[in-house]
């Protein structure tokens, strides 16, 4: 068993932004060789995105390697096809008609080798909308999750790029489906995700809810809640998420902080009333939890066996006990504006293999801009000369 079960796969990826990059990583980080092709000369645009897109070169491009490559340029295009012949994998996530316009889309390149998977990543799937160009941020408005995360009135994208993560997750995994098939039929396939319907999916518990309850979904903040204790919480120095989700963990909660008026209330037997009785029961919960720390709060939680939460910042994770305890964190190389490089933590694949619950882990830092050109296409069969010469002619951009 091995955390790199895609080792021999070769994946040439032309993406940018999130959604292409994160299926590349996913299937860099189980082991596949995973080849970005980056627009010669300047690549990935995302290595030098500001702000709040800072992040997202080294986030999603670890354990692959870079080639640039002009595919405006007729030489560009025929490199390509040469790489293409022994590929497994085809991954792209430029605006829709852009590989065909480059002479790479699906039908030029399964012309070459019948046995290729394309993973095409697209703001929609096949309907009216698949022309449009979307983003992350359009999906979520789009779909509802926007509705459904702010309060009424003021609806807000949640704070990651869930939907460019989801529908690389997946791509990804339709593309190890076409895989499975491919050893049966020999052939490869177009294959899909797309952004719109992967935030669709999202909603699919607040469409079945609508139906199941009879009433439309409310946004969150002010939602019908399924469990009466299930609520942020301030406490004499910070907050602390609390949730409970059964009778059980309703008694050993009144127990342990010593609520015994609450536990004794016969309004308050089941769940179900419970909730019924939030307007007056969350206040009294938070009365009775505001003199204790967060500390003592999550203890007393801990022994009762009732989930609770700190209210986290992203950069809490950098030093979380947990994920540093087994190959939570990997240590990634980044780049940043000032030219300089800084080493820091980043999550690893959300997922362990075998008995030794091994994590995939780092076998390439973010690669340079066409660092490894002169490597991948030695081992396509180009010589030299021929590198030489396309370099020269700024078909490529090979490293120093």
């Amino acid at each position: 068993m091995s955390a790199k079960p895609l080792m021999g796969l070769k994946v040439l990826e032309f993406s940018h932004t999130i959604m292409g990059p994160c299926a590349g990583l996913i299937l860099a980080d189980l082991g596949a060789d995973v080849i970005k092709v980056e627009p010669a000369p300047d690549g990935d645009h995302t290595r030098r995105l500001p702000g709040f897109g800072a992040g997202f070169f080294a986030g999603f491009n670890r354990n692959k390697r870079s080639i640039a490559i002009n595919l405006k340029h007729r030489e560009g295009r025929a490199t390509v096809h040469r790489l293409v012949k022994d590929a497994d994998i085809v991954i792209e996530n430029y605006a829709p008609g852009t590989m065909e316009r480059l002479g790479c889309g699906y039908a030029d390149l399964e012309a070459i080798n019948p046995r290729l998977i394309y993973l095409a990543l697209k703001g929609f799937l096949t309907g009216p909308y698949e022309q449009r160009p979307a983003l992350d941020e359009v999906v979520q408005f789009q779909a509802g999750l926007a509705y459904m995360t702010g309060p009424a009135g003021r609806p807000l994208r949640a704070g990651a790029s869930v939907n460019d993560i989801a529908g690389a997750i997946f791509g990804a995994t339709a593309a190890l489906a076409a895989l499975r098939e491919r050893d049966a039929t020999g052939r490869g396939q177009r294959i899909s995700s797309a952004l719109f319907e992967s935030a669709a999916f999202f909603m699919v518990t607040h469409m079945a809810g609508a139906v199941a309850s009879g009433h439309p979904p409310k946004p969150m903040p002010e939602r019908h809640h399924a469990w009466a204790i299930y609520d942020v919480f301030n406490t004499s120095d910070d907050q602390i998420f609390v949730g409970v989700t059964s009778d059980k963990q309703w008694n050993r909660f009144t127990e342990e902080f010593g609520l015994t008026a609450l536990g004794a209330n016969p309004e308050l037997a089941t769940n179900v009333m419970r909730a019924s009785h939030r307007s007056w029961l969350i206040p009294a919960v938070q009365e009775a939890l505001t003199p204790f720390s967060k500390a003592v709060i999550a203890a007393r939680c801990e022994r009762a066996s009732v989930s609770w939460a700190p209210v986290g910042k992203p950069t809490d994770l950098f030093n979380d006990p947990h994920l540093t305890s087994h190959g939570g964190l990997i240590d990634v190389a980044i780049h940043t504006a000032e030219g300089t490089t800084e080493m820091t933590r980043l999550p690893a694949m959300p997922i362990e293999f075998g008995t030794e619950r091994e994590r995939p882990g780092l076998a390439r830092q973010p690669p340079r801009l066409g660092e490894h050109t002169d490597e991948i296409l030695i081992d396509a069969g180009f010589d030299a000369r021929e590198i030489e010469r396309l370099a020269r002619e700024q078909v490529i951009v090979v490293m120093p």
